[in-house]
């Protein structure tokens, strides 16, 4: 109980959330045997960031990184524009489209909310959206990005329960694929009332055509990664790694928009992005330790089921917690410590790993669009100077849609499996 009490109050002061996950675990090996738990304290962390898998996190950070500097967002979204511009509310429908397309790139949410934020969310703006409307439908698109494959949150969850990426790749395809039509279904139903604008005409095949030829080189790095992944040629880490090698062949001798100070900037920024998701994960497995120590997955697993044992009710259960703590907490620092909670007693209801695991990430996706601490609210809130609660306001109707495909996918097993098994990961 110190140890909760200890992180709680040190997450309201305000330290950062790797540092309080690292104090409350010093101090639960503290309470375990004072200075002989405590030496535990530093092999813990070096333990839980030694896995090769993690080695893939930052590669596809940068991979993201270059394609997007490089201009590749605005050809996708020139792409997108051509192929569902013409519905009204085309552009809102554009973002949906695009989300998808630049899923393969970055694997990042927040990636996408703010490259999205500096450039869709001005330009339907200045078609006649209202901005906070604008901010809401890039919300619930940015998700997409870390559903749909490659998915840093995936690798994490992956690499700690010794699940198959690859087949955790292949059954986020489906429910990415699912957000972005159930939302654009949203759009489409409620566009006449909000009276959205689209474009004066469809765009003509040799146009779509034409600009699909400019948008080809980064809508094949997608196939490059899944390709390789889902077809055994690579592992995950060396698809990421393959993904930075294409990403600056056509920076810099495609589109020849690449210098070595932009590289050395974006290194930079790369490595930040990681160092913080890798304190987390570090710090975390001090927690992890003790939990385990403590036997608090086998406590939590009897709670659990001597509530019920009906499966339905127990998955039930989970998604709700995932998305209550997924409201005030970081989602890695989430699934590092409630995955070793939790995923025994999905086992113990007989849940396949994968589909467990494509559970996890989808509710941990969503809770990043939903207050107080949605990290994709923040950031688009930060990039385009539109009040967080404004955008909150609009975004519950795609919020409610896309709760719809995470309950689906939780409790119908055989749809969530359905891509991995065709693939051969089950």
């Amino acid at each position: 109980m110190i140890v909760a009490i200890i992180f709680v109050v040190l997450m309201v002061l305000g330290m950062p959330i790797g540092f309080a996950l690292g104090v409350a675990g010093v101090v639960g090996l503290f309470d375990m045997g004072g200075g002989m738990f405590l030496s535990q304290g530093p092999s813990k962390v070096f333990n839980g960031l030694n896995v090769f898998p993690f080695l893939a996190m930052p590669f596809f950070i940068l991979a993201g990184e270059i394609m997007n500097h490089i201009g590749i967002t605005s050809r996708l979204v020139k792409f997108a524009q051509a192929l569902v511009g013409h519905m009204r509310g085309g552009l809102a429908h554009t973002n949906m489209l695009a989300s998808v397309f630049f899923a393969g790139l970055t694997g990042a949410a927040t990636a996408d909310a703010a490259a999205f934020g500096k450039t869709l969310v001005p330009a339907m703006v200045e078609r006649g959206y209202r901005r906070d409307y604008a901010c809401a439908v890039t919300a619930a698109g940015s998700i997409i990005g870390p559903t749909i494959p490659p998915s840093g949150l995936m690798v994490v969850y992956g690499s700690l329960m010794g699940i198959s990426i690859g087949g955790l790749f292949a059954a986020g395809i489906l429910p990415g694929l699912m957000i972005c039509l159930i939302c654009m279904t949203v759009i489409a139903v409620t566009a006449r009332a909000k009276n959205l604008p689209k474009n004066e005409r469809r765009a003509t095949l040799l146009e779509i055509w034409q600009i699909f030829k400019s948008s080809i080189t980064a809508l094949i790095m997608p196939l490059i990664i899944l390709g390789g992944i889902l077809g055994g040629v690579v592992t995950p880490t060396e698809a990421a790694s393959v993904a930075v090698g294409y990403a600056l062949f056509i920076g810099v001798f495609i589109y020849r928009a690449l210098s070595f100070a932009d590289f050395f900037k974006m290194l930079v920024r790369t490595a930040r992005v990681t160092g913080v998701i890798f304190v987390i994960i570090a710090f975390a497995s001090i927690l992890g330790w003790w939990l385990s120590f403590n036997r608090i997955p086998q406590e939590v697993a009897s709670l659990v089921l001597g509530v019920s044992e009906n499966p339905y009710i127990v998955i039930f259960m989970i998604v709700g917690l995932l998305l209550m703590i997924g409201m005030v907490m970081d989602i890695n620092a989430i699934l590092i410590i409630l995955a070793p909670v939790l995923v025994p007693l999905t086992l113990q209801i007989g849940m396949d790993p994968i589909h467990a695991g494509i559970i996890f990430v989808l509710a941990l996706n969503i809770s990043l669009m939903t207050p107080p601490v949605g990290a994709c609210l923040f950031v688009l809130s930060s990039v385009t100077g539109e009040k967080l609660e404004k955008i909150a306001a609009q975004l519950w109707p795609f919020l409610l849609a896309e709760l719809g495909v995470l309950f689906l996918f939780a409790f119908w097993s055989d749809l969530a499996l359905a891509i991995p098994r065709l693939l051969g990961f089950r």
